[in-house]
């Protein structure tokens, strides 16, 4: 009986796995793409569940390269056989994946649909247990191919048309489980064509108008594509209701997301991209107990919140103001938290930028940070894989008690108060015309005693601490565009333009107008 040929691709360059999926018409030629992985030990570990009969395998990759996975193939699984993809100048590897017993290769530069169709199909008949399926006569598009290229961003030409036939109702909806959060354990236990069938025993109960096709995405998540008739909205969502709750008993880490409905199936690639992938970003902000979000009964948002006024907040932790800097920042990021439309990328680089700016502002203070500067590199990386905001913000809470444990040392042992005194006076003076002088003059100092004091209880002589709080300043206008260069410096205490662009262009390795022109160019974007 004819049958597939399985085709696993590996390569680390996502638009090549792209380009390759969408070279040809697979299943009309009687192949079938299983998987794909970004290195040869992902591929390994798809392997060992896919079971594919050809591995089509760029040369050069991170953690584990095309010719070391060729080898432990044909010594672990000598019955599949291995193509390689190389570029112009990777002979030499290509050579010795010849005597791994690789089946052939394919140059990148020159890759093309009938080449690459070319060489599969000499290499399915290698394969003495395969007898590829007969291609389809009328030449049309399947279902899957359709979906694929679809999801994928492609368009489809105007075979498009005959696929319609298999869709015949008015409304699509994308239905999905999202695994990432299940343990290892239960992933395996639990995988995702495990999840599709049970998705497939429900909708085959009973839904009379209404048909589904799985959408190929992250392995790590399930999702289907609905075609029903408005009329089985109900069923349909009791039947999401329905899996839901058991799996809220079941597997609680499951989060089901329902998109938003559409009706025409060219709209799939955007409603999952700008929509369905959107929707189920929300729930790193929603309430951990509600494992399912429906596009129609999404809580009413709470307004936007303001920027973080991170010029204040440093400000603040200059001025050794600890406590109230701590809980602005506390209040900000709850808020932000309870805006379930906040960007989840953008919300947890941002705990991680001031968890670093909190150890420059600490260390410059003389604060003993040795410690938490270690520990900063876990926080980034635990931020970074929190999956629920309660937990990234746990872990913001965590390192300010850490940070309040260090500033308590330094105060128990004997902070010093005259310096805080003058740092303070040069933060709320730096924009005039401020001078070691007037300040001894001020706090009734000897000027010269003044000069050697605050060098010996500062990182920074006078001059060099005066002009890196002045270019800080600099810095902040710059970025607001709401003033020239040339009226900046005199706002931040510089008399002279080109000393100010001197000044400027030392401490932070480009003039004031490069600054400008980068953030203003960001801002755009």
């Amino acid at each position: 009986m004819a049958r597939s040929c399985r085709v696993l691709i590996v390569d680390d360059e996502i638009l090549v796995r792209q380009g390759i999926k969408h070279l040809l018409y697979w299943e009309q030629e009687g192949f079938q793409i299983v998987g794909e992985a970004s290195n040869g030990k992902e591929a390994l570990e798809q392997i060992e569940r896919m079971q594919p009969h050809i591995v089509i395998t760029d040369i050069v990759m991170p953690v584990m390269g095309g010719a070391e996975l060729t080898r432990v193939i044909k010594s672990q699984f000598p019955e599949i056989e291995v193509i390689i993809l190389s570029s112009f100048g990777e002979f030499d590897y290509v050579r010795s994946t010849f005597q791994s017993g690789v089946a052939d290769y394919i140059l990148k530069p020159k890759l093309e649909a009938e080449q690459l169709l070319d060489i599969l199909k000499r290499t399915a008949r290698k394969i003495p247990s395969l007898k590829l399926e007969e291609s389809n006569d009328d030449g049309s598009l399947s279902i899957k191919i359709v979906i694929d290229k679809l999801i994928s961003g492609y368009e489809v030409d105007d075979d498009f048309k005959d696929i319609t036939a298999s869709f015949p109702y008015p409304s699509y909806i994308l239905l999905g489980a999202d695994l990432k959060q299940l343990p290892s354990k239960s992933k395996n236990q639990h995988t995702a064509s495990q999840w599709m069938a049970k998705i497939a025993a429900e909708f085959d109960s009973g839904f009379e108008h209404a048909v589904y096709y799985p959408v190929p995405t992250d392995p790590n998540m399930v999702v289907v594509l609905v075609n029903m008739d408005k009329s089985e909205w109900d069923r349909f969502t009791f039947i999401v209701r329905k899996l839901a709750a058991w799996t809220r008993n079941q597997q609680p880490e499951i989060g089901w997301t329902v998109g938003e409905a559409f009706s025409d199936l060219r709209q799939l690639g955007m409603n999952f991209r700008d929509g369905f992938l959107k929707i189920n970003a929300y729930r790193f902000f929603l309430p951990t107990s509600n494992n399912l979000i429906v596009y129609g009964e999404l809580p009413k948002h709470s307004e936007e919140v303001a920027k973080f006024n991170m010029t204040r907040f440093t400000e603040q932790m200059n001025r050794q103001q600890f406590e109230e800097a701590f809980q602005e920042l506390l209040r900000y990021v709850q808020a932000a938290s309870n805006h379930y439309q906040t960007d989840v990328f953008e919300f947890k680089s941002f705990l991680g930028n001031i968890i670093f700016n909190i150890t420059i502002v600490l260390g410059r203070l003389e604060l003993d940070m040795k410690n938490l500067e270690e520990a900063k590199y876990a926080y980034f990386k635990s931020i970074g894989e929190a999956s629920h905001a309660s937990e990234a913000i746990k872990l913001l809470e965590t390192f300010i008690q850490e940070t309040n444990a260090v500033i308590k040392m330094k105060r128990s042992t004997g902070g010093n108060p005259n310096m805080t005194m003058l740092l303070d006076y040069i933060h709320q003076h730096y924009a005039e015309p401020l001078s070691l002088t007037e300040i001894a003059k001020h706090f009734h100092f000897n000027p010269s005693y003044l000069s050697s004091y605050f060098t010996s209880h500062n990182k920074e002589g006078f001059s060099e601490y005066l002009n890196k709080i002045r270019v800080e300043k600099a810095a902040d206008l710059l970025k607001q565009d709401f003033a020239s260069i040339s009226e900046i410096s005199g706002k931040v205490g510089y008399s002279d333009h080109s000393y100010f662009t001197k000044v400027f262009k030392k401490l932070t390795g480009i003039s004031p107008s490069q600054y400008k022109k980068i953030h203003l160019n960001k801002n755009r974007n």
